[in-house]
């Protein structure tokens, strides 16, 4: 079972939170909001944050330009997953992602199921890994935010977690990209 290793250093991290929208902006974000609120509860560092349009080329380019600032760990994204003809955005970075994470997306779809029931089925959450960035993309609910936030995100994002979590593995996570540039 995981646990939290008390011996070890919290090490905060840098988190980007792009929300996808339509139709919101910063005055009423509140899935964007409520992201912000638990990275900075949890001691993490908001870097930058966003709202872009349900359009596939916007969101992967404020995505691939995140995952190359060095001071961005993370990015977290909100909307747009959905089966409508918006919900572009698992279309949109699936494409980037070197390596995906597919147990992010089980997990998730496990907590929401309990919340839910068989709605979860309609979230195509999914999350991976661009440029030695870990990437989490999720509903546009804050519900669905709050879940992701503390049944996975919030204890892979801290290096006190065992028996793994991302924080340790973070300067690793560009080996493969290394190895080819020897």
């Amino acid at each position: 079972m995981s646990r939290i290793d008390e011996s070890r250093p919290f090490i905060p991290v840098g988190i980007a939170v792009l929300t996808v929208s339509d139709t919101r902006s910063l005055s009423d974000d509140k899935s964007g909001d409520t992201l912000v609120a638990r990275i900075e509860e949890a001691g993490h560092r908001l870097v930058q944050r966003a709202i872009v349009k349900d359009d596939k080329a916007a969101i992967r380019a404020q995505v691939e330009d995140w995952t190359k600032q060095p001071e961005i760990d993370v990015v977290i994204t909100t909307g747009g997953t959905g089966f409508t003809g918006r919900d572009v955005t698992p279309e949109a970075l699936e494409p980037l992602f070197e390596k995906r994470m597919d147990g992010f997306s089980e997990v998730f779809h496990r907590i929401s199921y309990d919340k839910i029931g068989t709605s979860t089925i309609q979230s195509r959450a999914t999350g991976g890994v661009a440029n030695a960035t870990v990437i989490f993309v999720l509903p546009g609910s804050p519900g669905a935010c709050k879940d992701a936030w503390d049944g996975i995100i919030k204890l892979q994002l801290d290096y006190r977690h065992m028996p793994c979590n991302f924080v340790e593995i973070m300067p690793r996570l560009d080996e493969h990209l290394r190895r080819s540039q020897g």
